[in-house]
């Protein structure tokens, strides 16, 4: 094993990176091969029903994802402090979490489809293949949980093309499931959730399997180690801070969907088609992200200070490259992929309006994708919550500000707000930094 103490590289922050990278843009294949196989039933409220539930899916797990982020920090810590004993605590804590949450979900599925698939306010038939979707894959909640707490582990361990096997082989088998279960034995909308559920459990199955056999003695930990009330205490401190921070997160995303929405049928489609743009660079700034969240974290661990500085030097310098070349990309080749997502000429000519705007997303975005990981791996996640609220209350007056420039102002306050999110780390990382390495 590497020493605790050894410098970061940049071949480091690609072996995480790269990996990461590679699994972000192989995701969006699930919603392609779920909607064409969908589609090709030929109903629309079916395809609306599925694309619905999905999103809502998206956002109730993703405000989870909190048990990947904190496994991932705390297994990297542990890793560069020496504590191999820990290690596999970490992953066994994090299923417990993950087994807790996800049996409330499917607990509270009547409430939670009511509330949420009405909030969506979709016609009677769009919500009704919506609840037959969310019924069935709701189910696979402690499956996705638990996942996330594997997935966060073994990239914690910097073991990202393992973590890169097990998404991979969910994304295939979704997708084999899916062209099976709701084309060749037409089971519909609830063949496309069963196969989310056997994915996720697949998944499962593959993960605890190499966590087995990478597992540090995975099955040895001492029950007075697992529920050691201080680590305890901490593991849910910074849970509950990180769930209060992409809660604030998924509410940007949901008030500017909303106001698009607002804007009438055009708006909203322009912004979905441009929406697009953004996935594509966040894929590549979130891999560079995940780089942080274990090199920060490991060389937290081990107090090397000039490590961790180090880090967030290579991932802010990577991601300002691989942002220059995105924004290239969208403004040299933005038309014609404009004209390839969608053949409406008057989306076309929407969508050119709001191009430049969508050029500039990737480079204000990098100082708040990389302080993420950093303040991630870090733990820092009380003043990652504090700065993330700030945020948002600083988005909302700027759209306020902004609201008489219509979709235009709706889209500088969206990109206003990567400003606020990652420059309000920028300013606080240099006392954390003080603060976490004073004892060194």
């Amino acid at each position: 094993m590497e020493s605790a103490h050894s410098s970061v590289t940049t071949r480091q922050v690609f072996a995480i990176a790269g990996p990461a990278m590679v699994a972000n843009l192989t995701t969006p294949l699930l919603g392609v091969v779920a909607t064409t196989a969908i589609g090709r039933l030929g109903e629309a409220t079916l395809l609306g029903g599925v694309s619905m539930a999905s999103v809502l899916f998206d956002c109730l797990f993703w405000l989870f994802g909190f048990l990947r982020m904190s496994t991932l920090a705390f297994t990297a810590q542990a890793l560069g402090a020496g504590q191999s004993r820990e290690v596999p605590a970490h992953l066994l804590r994090g299923l417990i979490v993950a087994a807790g949450i996800g049996l409330l979900l499917i607990a509270l599925q009547g409430p939670l489809a009511t509330v949420l698939i009405g909030a969506m306010g979709g016609s009677e038939a769009v919500s009704a293949a919506a609840k037959t979707y969310f019924s069935i894959r709701i189910w696979s909640s402690p499956l996705v949980l638990a996942n996330f707490a594997v997935l966060g582990w073994l990239v914690g361990q910097a073991r990202a093309t393992l973590a890169l096997a097990v998404q991979i082989a969910i994304n295939l088998i979704n997708i084999a499931a899916t062209v099976l279960l709701v084309l060749w034995f037409d089971f519909g909308v609830a063949g496309a959730a069963i196969a989310a559920v056997i994915a996720e459990g697949s998944g499962l199955v593959i993960g605890l399997a190499i966590a087995a056999w990478r597992g540090h003695g995975l099955f040895k930990v001492s029950r007075a180690m697992l529920f050691d009330p201080h680590r305890l205490r901490r593991m849910f401190a910074v849970n509950r801070d990180i769930m209060i921070r992409t809660a604030a997160l998924i509410a940007v995303f949901l008030f500017f969907t909303a106001q698009g929405a607002r804007g009438g049928d055009v708006v909203l489609a322009t912004n979905a088609v441009l929406n697009n743009f953004l996935m594509i660079s966040a894929f590549f700034l979130d891999g560079l992200a995940n780089a942080a969240e274990q090199l920060c974290g490991r060389t937290l661990g081990a107090r090397d200070r000039a490590g961790f500085v180090k880090a967030t030097r290579l991932v802010i310098l990577w991601g300002f490259g691989f942002a220059l070349i995105v924004s290239a990309i969208y403004a040299f080749a933005g038309p014609a992929l404009i004209d390839f997502i969608t053949s409406n000429d008057e989306l076309r000519r929407s969508a050119r309006d709001y191009l430049w705007l969508v050029t500039l997303a990737p480079m204000l975005g990098v100082f708040a994708f990389a302080y993420d990981g950093v303040f991630i791996g870090a733990t820092w996640a009380r003043e990652m919550r504090n700065l993330m609220l700030l945020s948002l209350v600083l988005f909302l007056l700027s759209w306020f500000a902004l609201r008489p420039l219509g979709n235009t102002g709706l889209w500088i306050a969206l990109l206003s707000h990567y400003v606020w999110r990652g420059g309000l780390q920028a300013l606080r990382y240099p006392a954390m930094v003080r603060t976490s390495f004073s004892a060194n």
